[in-house]
């Protein structure tokens, strides 16, 4: 595996680091969360949206950037050809890079708290980022225990649906907190993916993923009821008149999450197949809730 990795062209390693994919991850929840504020409130800030989106992936750069700088001290990277470490040889310069996207994502944030004269979203948003340096950040480093995917779900569910609805409502939302547990779910679903096909990488550097933990035959057993749980979540929600009833537009993403699932389910043990099943998880999480969000602003 790790010759094929090596004959790629350095283009396709650096597309590799730079995940342009994954930054859906950090649009997804400022889009939902305005959408359910949107849909109780009937208002919208054009510049606070779009202002919260780009100090959004900003963020998540800092922390896939520093996440590869953390790794790359304990040795977990070594055969990981797109790590941005690996491919530049300059830790240092990746993690002060980092520290700069983190900066500019903040001051975005501080912006919007200024034009708003209100702490709460700086509040809210610095803890999702003390969330993710506890993923990976030394002396911490949550994830080489197994708990990444429950940091993931509340950064990226509650506590950044909270942050978008209130930048746009300056208030809370039962509705909102409801969607958040889904899109926590769904985020959650993208790193649980992500451990298939590492498990001899991470074993060999002490790091206890859930797949570690439970095996690949009953991680792909996991995979599924994840999936599962998102459309089912749904629909109960919209049963109880939580969610209008266009929110069912998600369901229009069950080939995502039905193709996810296969995929898993026959190759959980085949590393160098299922390496990209985090990229199909990615296509789940992008649209179901995506098109859960457009069930919330067409119903407004």
């Amino acid at each position: 595996m790790t010759t094929k990795l090596i004959s790629y062209p350095k283009a396709k390693l650096w597309l590799a680091a730079i995940k342009p994919p994954m930054y859906s991850v950090a649009m997804i929840p400022i889009w939902m969360g305005t959408a359910v504020a949107y849909f109780e409130n009937k208002t919208f800030d054009g510049a606070v949206f779009y202002t919260f989106i780009a100090s959004a992936i900003f963020i998540l750069a800092w922390e896939n950037i520093s996440n590869d700088v953390f790794d790359a001290e304990t040795g977990i990277d070594e055969n990981k050809h797109h790590s941005l470490v690996n491919l530049t040889g300059k830790k240092l310069l990746i993690f002060w890079l980092g520290n700069i996207f983190l900066s500019s994502g903040l001051l975005g944030i501080t912006i919007i708290s200024w034009w708003q004269r209100d702490i709460t979203i700086i509040a809210i948003i610095v803890l999702c980022c003390f969330i993710g340096y506890l993923y990976q950040g030394p002396p911490f480093r949550l994830g080489y225990q197994g708990l990444g995917e429950i940091l993931c779900f509340f950064a990226f569910g509650p506590l950044a649906l909270s942050a978008a609805y209130y930048s746009q409502a300056q208030a809370y939302s039962v509705t909102n907190l409801a969607a958040s547990i889904i899109v926590g779910i769904a985020t959650s679903l993208i790193l649980f993916c992500s451990h298939f096909h590492q498990v001899e990488d991470d074993l060999a550097a002490g790091k206890r993923s859930p797949i570690v933990r439970l095996g690949t035959s009953t991680g792909a057993k996991v995979v599924t009821w994840l999936s599962a749980s998102i459309y089912a979540l749904t629909f109960i929600m919209v049963l109880l008149g939580i969610f209008p009833t266009l929110t069912l537009f998600s369901w229009i993403s069950l080939p995502f999450a039905w193709k996810l699932c296969d995929r898993v389910q026959k190759n959980h043990d085949q590393p160098e197949i299922i390496s990209n099943c985090k990229f199909i998880a990615v296509g789940v999480h992008f649209w179901s809730c995506s098109l859960l969000g457009l069930g919330f602003v067409l119903s407004a």
